[in-house]
């Protein structure tokens, strides 16, 4: 009995053992810091959706000097969260980014506008400063610019483009009428600073018909030539969308395992559970996480139809899939 014993317990750390060797490591790049933006993954963690799809998933934070692209381009990461104007455009540029699923259907970006300033309708835009991001968040932008004729450079432009740092003090100072807001985040700041949504004049991207795909999941094409990497990438997808369902319908623990994940102790608990309620109406819970192909029209049409230089310059091939979200349903 004693010699069955040993040998039952030998086999169950063997077992073990091999549970632990079995999970494959997959590391994901964020595109911005530790926040509920981002919380479907580190849910997915927090619960052990990854180790129950055998996975060992480290998250990167992303910050102001971290380009998602450059990351996976240099062996970084194995996948990375972007948004899809800068994703094609890196494409076209030689670096074979590929979409294998977009869990936020709708674009939370927005043009925030001080009313005292003299914005109430697009048209106002001409002759002001508007606060811009860059580092490929620009592209619709520039793009709604050309829609609405108004010019971005050259010696004398209807809009003076402000580049804007990842703040909204340009608003707050006076220096720009407008500046670049996610629904999500930045908005609430300038809020909280002390204006009040009666004194803001707010542009939706999405209202305007401009917006573009925001927070996909892309990897590099040859990762989707490798059987191995496929089923990792379903795998890690299945879990990571397990996490999202979890995080829409358990919101403030959501923010909480968030809070649990800042390393920087810098997000407040308020904050995080305000962006879990914004986040959570990007997201389309029928069939989510995968992308529909008329938004990804939609996206190429906005980047190939503006004047300027800096969007695609011909239709993208290849540049997303559905076998991923596919795989990931079974």
């Amino acid at each position: 009995m004693k010699k069955l014993t040993l040998l039952a317990t030998a086999a169950m750390f063997s077992a073990v053992a091999m549970t632990a060797q079995a999970a494959d490591k997959l590391t994901l790049q964020l595109k911005w810091v530790t926040q509920a933006q981002f919380a479907g993954y580190y849910v997915a963690k927090d619960k052990g959706f990854y180790d129950e799809f055998g996975l060992d998933v480290e998250i990167k934070p992303g910050g102001p000097d971290v380009a998602p692209s450059q990351v996976i381009a240099g062996g970084g990461a194995d996948v990375v969260i972007d948004w899809m104007p800068s994703a094609l455009a890196t494409r076209e540029k030689g670096v074979p980014l590929v979409n294998i699923s977009q869990v936020f259907s709708k674009s939370g970006m927005m043009l925030t506008c001080r009313k005292d300033m003299g914005v109430n309708i697009a048209n106002d835009f001409k002759g002001k400063t508007l606060g811009v991001w860059f580092f490929g968040n620009e592209y619709p932008f520039l793009s709604w610019m050309d829609t609405l004729g108004f010019s971005t450079s050259g010696s004398n432009p209807d809009v003076t483009v402000l580049k804007q740092g990842f703040n909204v003090d340009p608003i707050l100072q006076k220096q720009a009428a407008c500046v670049s807001t996610m629904t999500y985040n930045e908005y609430w700041q300038v809020i909280d600073a002390g204006l009040t949504p009666e004194e803001l004049t707010v542009f939706k991207y999405e209202d305007e018909e401009v917006a573009t795909l925001e927070d996909g999941l892309y990897v590099m094409e040859d990762s989707l030539k490798d059987d191995a990497m496929v089923d990792k990438l379903s795998r890690f997808l299945a879990a990571s969308l397990k996490g999202w369902e979890y995080a829409i319908n358990n919101q403030d623990e959501a923010a909480d395992i968030v809070l649990e994940n800042d390393a920087t102790g810098a997000q407040t608990e308020k904050h995080q559970r305000r962006m879990m309620g914004e986040i959570a109406k990007l997201i389309d819970t029928d069939k989510m996480g995968r992308l529909r192909e008329a938004a990804y029209d939609r996206t190429v049409n906005i980047l190939m139809s503006g004047k300027s230089d800096v969007v695609i310059s011909k239709k993208p091939e290849g540049a997303f899939t559905q076998m991923i979200w596919e795989r990931a349903q079974k």
